[in-house]
């Protein structure tokens, strides 16, 4: 598995994410990143590989269109072949990371002889052994994966910016201690971007169930939502007693049950002989779920989560109160900090290291304290609180949206260095330079032109006189530059704005 996750800017000043990893919660925040990009000016071009390609056209309408996303577009590309000279010649990137930012700082406190103690770090809460990312233990069974992502932490004094899915109302102290270590900039939550609430632009893997009419049949904060990410594949034993703890307690739910990976060689996993019979209209099961609609749906009491930190993010962004089952990786980091720190949950396990079935009573004393009785209504209060801090922070001139424009103007910088840089002649710049006069009665409204992308791809040119070329030619994202600037000229001769820097 190549654990490569790049967002790259080309030549040209147009910005390229690019994701090789093989995982939903990998596309997700590298996606919703392009799209927040791309909603700052920029056109994005989110391209991945052929093998994850097949799967996102199965269950979304992959385009190669850009889509209007904010001030810019967004546009999906299934391909991952460039040209040599494209990546040899590439400018610096950052690291976009999907993992928690506590997970982070245990880059430095590795222990390879004894990895089974307790472990305190700056500004973070004392774990126990079993509280510590288990990709780092030299035992881990995806010594691989260990090895790609302690080498990405062996590489963060290389990017000129990290940018973080956090935020900094959230994390402020260890945001703080670690932008002393490594250049971070947390923008989070992505999933959240206020210019671009309803984009279509998805990369689902699968093809969401209908599960909403269901919802809006439920009262508020009647259900409960069980999800364990596009990873984790829980024994059939501990689905059953998920299953009986479910029947026991009353409660609705909505409960996410994905099928395995078609080589991964593991047995579908099924529900008790007569659950769904007995449980009737008070449950339903899927094999996909559009999550954040989910979470932000007002029948939705909890939601019973793996831990994972897209979901961690996407739980307390939402203002819901979770029930944390994690099982390996920083799940078991964010669990901690969603009931010790964040206080928005209570804990049903510990994860794998465990080693146990968690039995039906656990789970039913679990459901029942989440979703009544004063704990559940304190949770609530408290996740609403993070929901508001959420949501200021992604607003405009929020922390987070501070952020994203200073990174965005950074690569503007960048994109003009290389530019300079480059010894060659771009004949469109050159056609530019070279339309320097206006004929009489043609107003002067041209707009600096802003070359390379620097805004967003409309501002490459947008004339505003009674001879400019149509609306929908302004917008067509289609048009090259060249047979934009080309069609201009011979359209009326233009006085051409000084180039923006």
């Amino acid at each position: 598995m190549r654990e490569a996750q790049r967002t790259r800017m080309f030549d040209g000043g147009f910005y390229e994410a690019e994701s090789q990893n093989h995982g939903q919660g990998h596309v997700n925040p590298l996606l919703r990143l392009g799209k927040r990009l791309a909603s700052k000016g920029l056109l994005v071009t989110f391209s991945t590989t052929e093998s994850i390609g097949k799967e996102m056209r199965k269950a979304s309408n992959i385009t190669d269109d850009p889509v209007p996303v904010g001030d810019g577009y967004i546009r999906q590309r299934i391909d991952s072949s460039y040209d040599q000279e494209t990546r040899r010649t590439r400018p610096p990137s950052f690291v976009p990371d999907q993992q928690s930012l506590h997970s982070l700082g245990f880059r430095c406190c590795r222990n390879e002889k004894d990895p089974e103690i307790d472990v305190q770090l700056p500004c973070m809460p004392l774990l126990k052994y079993d509280e510590v990312p288990s990709f780092l233990y030299p035992t881990t069974p995806y010594p691989f994966l260990r090895r790609a992502i302690l080498g990405q932490y062996n590489k963060l004094d290389k990017p000129f910016c990290i940018l973080m899915e956090t935020f900094q109302e959230l994390e402020p102290e260890i945001i703080e201690y670690m932008s002393k270590v490594c250049p971070i900039k947390p923008v989070g939550p992505l999933f959240k971007n206020p210019k671009a609430a309803n984009s279509a632009v998805r990369g689902d893997f699968m093809k969401a169930d209908d599960c909403m009419e269901w919802l809006d049949s439920k009262p508020a904060s009647s259900v409960v939502y069980i999800s364990f990410g596009s990873v984790v594949y829980l024994k059939q034993e501990q689905v059953d007693e998920i299953a009986y703890g479910l029947l026991n307690s009353g409660v609705s739910f909505l409960w996410v049950m994905k099928p395995p990976p078609k080589d991964a060689g593991l047995d579908l996993l099924v529900l008790p002989d007569g659950f769904l019979e007995k449980v009737g209209d008070k449950g339903k099961v899927v094999q996909w779920s559009p999550q954040e609609k989910v979470l932000a749906h007002m029948s939705v009491a909890c939601f019973v989560t793996h831990c994972g930190w897209n979901s961690t993010m996407e739980s307390l962004s939402s203002g819901m109160p979770v029930i944390a089952f994690p099982q390996w990786g920083d799940q078991v980091t964010d669990a901690v900090y969603l009931v010790d720190v964040f206080k928005t949950g209570i804990r049903m396990c510990r994860g794998k290291a465990e080693d146990r079935i968690i039995p039906r009573e656990e789970v039913e004393k679990c459901l029942l304290e989440a979703t009544t009785g004063p704990k559940a209504a304190e949770m609530k209060q408290i996740a609403l609180k993070w929901k508001a801090a959420a949501e200021e922070a992604v607003a405009d001139r929020g922390s987070s949206d501070r952020n994203i424009q200073a990174f965005v103007d950074e690569v503007k910088k960048r994109s003009v260095e290389v530019t300079c840089k480059s010894k060659s002649i771009d004949p469109i710049a050159d056609l530019v330079k070279k339309s320097t006069t206006t004929t009489d009665g043609v107003e002067e409204l041209m707009r600096p032109i802003t070359y390379y992308g620097l805004n967003s791809w409309r501002s490459v040119a947008v004339p505003e006189t009674k001879q400019d070329i149509s609306p929908e030619k302004q917008r067509n994202p289609h048009l090259e530059m060249s047979n934009l600037i080309s069609g201009l000229l011979k359209t009326t001769k233009l006085k051409v704005g000084s180039l923006t820097q």
